[in-house]
């Protein structure tokens, strides 16, 4: 586990504003906290530095490019060798639709977050992830109902 870097108040102020908003300025979250842009600006390129700021990205609503679908899908794997799994870590990371990966305890060995145009669509995703990969023992899925809440907010 990577060693946590040393943050003080106005580091933790910074990135709760970046967080919900990434395109803020420094003078405006300068402004906020009682410091210079320019102190804000050193700052930043610290955080990003020690990869405390891990990405800058675009929130996209999946519906609104059309992948209305959204689906929890719990994964076991036939043997939990470390080969095994890397190649499912890969190829989960490399598949357009898979949002987020997630290896777990419990009955499942890793728990995916994934986005589909529609039914045809999972089951496409499916085909070409989980029911041709012989590592795999079975899945089982949740279809997503209503998007309540995400994000990727850390309390800080």
């Amino acid at each position: 586990m990577a060693e946590e870097p040393l943050l003080d108040d106005f580091d933790r102020a910074i990135l709760r504003r970046v967080q919900h908003d990434a395109r803020v300025t420094g003078e405006d979250i300068g402004a906020d906290i009682g410091l210079s842009a320019a102190a804000v600006q050193r700052r930043l390129k610290r955080l990003r530095e020690l990869g405390v700021i891990a990405a800058e990205v675009s929130v996209v609503d999946p519906a609104t490019v059309g992948q209305a679908m959204s689906f929890i899908v719990g994964v076991e794997m036939e043997r939990e060798r470390a080969d095994v799994l890397d190649a499912f870590r890969r190829a989960a990371k490399a598949d357009p639709n898979v949002q987020q990966c997630y290896y777990v305890t419990g009955e499942a060995d890793f728990v995916l977050v994934v986005v589909a145009r529609d039914m045809a669509g999972f089951e496409a995703f499916t085909r070409r992830l989980l029911l041709d990969n012989e590592n795999i023992r079975r899945f089982t899925t949740n279809v997503v109902m209503a998007r309540d809440k995400v994000g990727l907010v850390v309390p800080v």
